[in-house]
C-alpha cells in the first residue's frame, strides 16, 4: 500500500507538468491500474488532484506551470503573454494551498505545483531582462552628423584593433575630444559608439545602474559637499531684530575611481574578416565582464580597489538613524519574514522614508526573496507583488518599482535582504570617461588579445533616501 501510494503521487506530479502533452491519458491509465490496489477514496482524490490539472488547460493549449520556461520565446510580447498566464496560475493555486492550509490539509502535491510555478514565474522575469540586453546591445546606431574627427579616430582605432597599427592615433584622440593627454594610462582609447554600446549594454544588465545616479567625470575622483542642515531660520517681523546666523553642517564626499579590466581575445584570422564588427564584438565581450564585477562591487563592495558597495555601510535602528549609517526595520522574525503579519513590517519600511524620497522609491531584493514576496497578500486577498505589464518594465511590489540583483543578501538571520529607497538620490555610480583597450598579440599566441579597461566608483551619496529590511525579531 505504502509503495503504491509513492508511485501514484510521483505520475500525479507527471501527469500535472505533462499535463499539456499527448503523455497525459497514457499517464492516467497508468494511475488507474495503480489504484486498483488502493481503497476507493484514496483513489478518488489522488486522480481527481493530478486530473484536476489536466481539466484546467484551456482548449487553446496554454502551457502551465514551469513548462511554460521550455517555449523557445524570443518575442518580448510573447513571454509578457506567458508572464501574464503564470502569474494567474500561481495566484490560483497559491489561494488554493492557503485554502487547504486553513483547513487543515498538507498536500504535497499543491506545494510542488504552487514552487514550480513560483520558480517559472522568476525564470520568466529573467527571460524579459536578457531579452532588453539584447535589445541594447544592437541599438549601436545614433542620429544626426558625423564629426569629421570622430569619423577619423574610429577609422584609425579600427586599423590597430584588427592589424596593431597606431600611425597617428594619439593625436587623433585629441582632436576627436576623446583624451587631452598623449600617453596617460597605456592604451588607446576606444571610439565614442563602442563606449557608449558597452554603457548601454551595462546600464541594462545592472540593476544599481539602472536605479542609481551615473555621472561621468574626467578626473581620478568626484568630491561632493552634502548640507546636513544647522543654518539657522526662523519668521521675524519687518523691524524685529535678527540674531546672528549658525553655521551649516557640510559633510565632504569623496568618490574615487578604480579600474575594472576584462581581457577578451580573438584570432588575426577573425580580425581579418572586414564583415566582423568590432564595436559589437568588444561590447558583447567585455560588458557582461564588466557588469558582473561591477555588480557585485555596488552590493558588497568594501570600497578597497573596488566601490563602496550599499549594504556595505554601517547600519543602525531607524529610530535611531543618524547620518553616515543606513537605517533599517526589522522583518519580525529571526531568519525569515513574519509568519503573522509580514505586509505591516513593509509598511513601516515604506514610510521609514521620508515622504520627498518615496515618490521615485524603489525596492531592491534578490530572486530567493522575491519568491517569498510573491506569496504576500492583504487582507481583502490581493497580491502585493505584481508582475510586469508592459515589455521592459519591472514588476512592482506594494505599488512600487521591484528590481532584483542576485547580490543582494538572501533571507537569513540579520541578513540586509531587502532594500527600498529612491536610489537616484541615495547612490552614486562615477564613470571615468574613456575606455581603453591594450592591444596584445605576443602573450598568447596565435590569438590576440585585447586588455580593456574602464574606470567606476560608486558609494552611498545620500543616507536618509535609502532603508534596509534587517531580517530579525
Amino acid at each position: 500500500m505504502k509503495i503504491s501510494k509513492i508511485l501514484l503521487s510521483a505520475l500525479a506530479v507527471g501527469l500535472s507538468v505533462f499535463a499539456n502533452s499527448a503523455f497525459a491519458s497514457d499517464m492516467s491509465a497508468g494511475i488507474q491500474v495503480i489504484g486498483q490496489a488502493m481503497s476507493p477514496g484514496v483513489m478518488a482524490h489522488a486522480v481527481s488532484s493530478a486530473l484536476g490539472s489536466l481539466a484546467s488547460v484551456s482548449p487553446a493549449g496554454v502551457i502551465r506551470g514551469i513548462q511554460s520556461v521550455r517555449a523557445d520565446m524570443t518575442d518580448p510580447k510573447a513571454v509578457l503573454a506567458e508572464l501574464q498566464n503564470a502569474w494567474h496560475q500561481f495566484k490560483a493555486e497559491n489561494d488554493k494551498q492557503m485554502a487547504d492550509i486553513r483547513k487543515g490539509i498538507n498536500d504535497p502535491l499543491q506545494a510542488s505545483k504552487v514552487d514550480s510555478i513560483n520558480a517559472a514565474l522568476t525564470t520568466m522575469q529573467n527571460q524579459m531582462s536578457d531579452l532588453a540586453v539584447k535589445a541594447a546591445a544592437w541599438e549601436m546606431g545614433g542620429g544626426g552628423g558625423v564629426d569629421p574627427a570622430i569619423s577619423a579616430h574610429s577609422s584609425a582605432f579600427n586599423a590597430f584593433f584588427r592589424r596593431g597599427t597606431e600611425a597617428g592615433l594619439r593625436d587623433l584622440e585629441v582632436n576627436a575630444r576623446l583624451s587631452t593627454q598623449s600617453d596617460p594610462d597605456g592604451g588607446f582609447v576606444v571610439p565614442h559608439e563602442m563606449e557608449t554600446a558597452i554603457d548601454r549594454v551595462l546600464g541594462t544588465m545592472s540593476a544599481m545602474r539602472s536605479l542609481a545616479t551615473v555621472r561621468p567625470i574626467g578626473a581620478a575622483s568626484y568630491k561632493k559637499l552634502i548640507n546636513q542642515g544647522g543654518t539657522s531660520s526662523g519668521w521675524v517681523g519687518e523691524n524685529g531684530s535678527r540674531g546672528e546666523g549658525n553655521t551649516p553642517r557640510l559633510a565632504g564626499l569623496d568618490f574615487p575611481v578604480m579600474e575594472l579590466f576584462a581581457q577578451p581575445g580573438a584570432t588575426q584570422t577573425m580580425l581579418d574578416d572586414s564583415s566582423m564588427n568590432i564595436e559589437s564584438w568588444l561590447a558583447d565581450e567585455v560588458a557582461v565582464e564588466f557588469s558582473e564585477q561591477e555588480g557585485e562591487a555596488f552590493i558588497t563592495g568594501n570600497g578597497v580597489a573596488k566601490p563602496r558597495g550599499l549594504v556595505s555601510y554601517d547600519t543602525i535602528a531607524n529610530a535611531n538613524y543618524a547620518w553616515g549609517k543606513v537605517g533599517f526595520i526589522k522583518s519580525g522574525a529571526a531568519a525569515d519574514f513574519a509568519a503573522a503579519d509580514p505586509l505591516g513590517y513593509f509598511i513601516d519600511l515604506i514610510h521609514a522614508l521620508k515622504r520627498g524620497y518615496r515618490q521615485n522609491a524603489a525596492f531592491l531584493l534578490n530572486d530567493l526573496t522575491v519568491s517569498k514576496v510573491r506569496k504576500f497578500k492583504d487582507s481583502e486577498g490581493n497580491y502585493m507583488w505584481q508582475p510586469s505589464v508592459v515589455a521592459g518594465i519591472p514588476p512592482t511590489l506594494f505599488g512600487y518599482r521591484a528590481e532584483t540583483d542576485d547580490n543582494m543578501p538572501d533571507v537569513a538571520a540579520n541578513a540586509m535582504a531587502v532594500a527600498f529607497g529612491d536610489f537616484k538620490r541615495a547612490y552614486l555610480i562615477v564613470d571615468r570617461v574613456g575606455i581603453r583597450v591594450l592591444r596584445d598579440p605576443f602573450t598568447a599566441k596565435p590569438n590576440v588579445l585585447f586588455y580593456t579597461t574602464k574606470r567606476v566608483g560608486g558609494g552611498i551619496q545620500n543616507f536618509e533616501a535609502v532603508k534596509f529590511m534587517k531580517i530579525a525579531a
